[in-house]
């Protein structure tokens, strides 16, 4: 019996603009670079976070996911709360800055420095 085994879907995109963005950061970089690391971690008045480090290697449990060339590693711990997400980078008159489009926030602060994440249910 043949099963089809459907593919699994990518925890994080990139538009264009991001992986331009990434792409221009990592070139800048004085050391090589294994990707740019994605996480959250707790803090904000919202609750939580979104963290971006350079990476130089790749974790053991690192999810990678390869966007638009660009290697994108996310936190194990992550996962669940980025999974469906896309990142974009926007510029207007004041600022620059990657924001996240994350189907499993619930709500934001008022300075949009932190949000409420519910994790993914897996499996969907």
């Amino acid at each position: 019996m043949n099963v089809a085994v459907r593919p699994r879907p990518k925890v994080i995109t990139l538009t264009e603009r991001a992986a331009e963005r990434v792409r221009e950061i990592m070139a800048s970089s004085d050391r090589p670079l294994a990707g740019l690391r994605i996480g959250v971690r707790n803090g904000g008045c919202a609750g939580m976070t979104y963290t971006m480090e350079y990476a130089e290697t790749v974790a053991p449990n690192d999810e990678v996911v390869e966007d638009k060339g660009v290697t994108v590693l996310v936190d194990p711990k992550a996962v669940l709360f980025l999974l469906g997400t896309e990142m974009d980078y926007q510029v207007d008159k004041l600022s620059a800055r990657f924001v996240f489009n994350n189907p499993n926030q619930t709500s934001a602060c008022g300075c949009g420095e932190s949000v409420l994440l519910t994790p993914a249910v897996q499996g969907s």
